[in-house]
């Protein structure tokens, strides 16, 4: 049997929402907390794709290199020597823990905006002003996405360079 809601009034419990609201409102809401959450996929996949050439960097450098500097350093090895070392600022630009992202709100900055107004915000307005703050935010993600986005892109290059040097070094071109 469905549990009814008592009919006591609970001066704590939040007003009940008697009107639907606009659901075009609540509509954005969602859809700028989606793309949030894809902003938050999009960095968990660069962070695993920057781990991903660290190990193909490792792994490569390893075979090819120690059979490189079998015979001596020479000039193909210092390219690929310098390259190895630029992937891996590179990687580390990646992975360094960047603190300015901006995932989630602040719950005591959501009650002192919201609820402790006189009067309280409707839903609709804190669906309003959450999708304009959420657009603020992806902004400001988005700026560091870009950054690790090209270091990542930059990283890849060099790795396929650093593979060709290590490649000639072998042949002794």
């Amino acid at each position: 049997m469905p549990e009814r809601p008592s009919s006591t009034n609970d001066s704590n419990a939040p007003p009940a929402a008697t009107d639907g609201g606009d659901p075009r409102l609540a509509f954005v809401y969602a859809e700028a907390v989606r793309g949030l959450q894809h902003q938050q996929g999009v960095i968990e996949s660069l962070n695993t794709r920057a781990g991903n050439l660290i190990f193909a960097t490792a792994f490569a450098s390893s075979l090819l290199g120690g059979r490189a500097l079998l015979d001596g350093v020479g000039p193909w090895d210092w390219l690929a020597l310098t390259l190895l070392f630029l992937i891996g600022l590179l990687v580390a630009i990646m992975v360094w823990p960047y603190y300015n992202y901006t995932f989630r709100f602040d719950p005591g900055t959501l009650i002192q905006d919201f609820v402790d107004q006189h009067p309280p915000a409707t839903m609709d307005g804190m669906h309003r002003a959450l999708a304009l703050r959420i657009k603020s935010d992806m902004a400001s993600n988005w700026r560091i996405i870009q950054r690790l986005r090209v270091a990542l892109q930059l990283a890849l290059f060099l790795w396929l360079l650093d593979l060709l040097a290590w490649l000639f070094a072998i042949a002794r071109i």
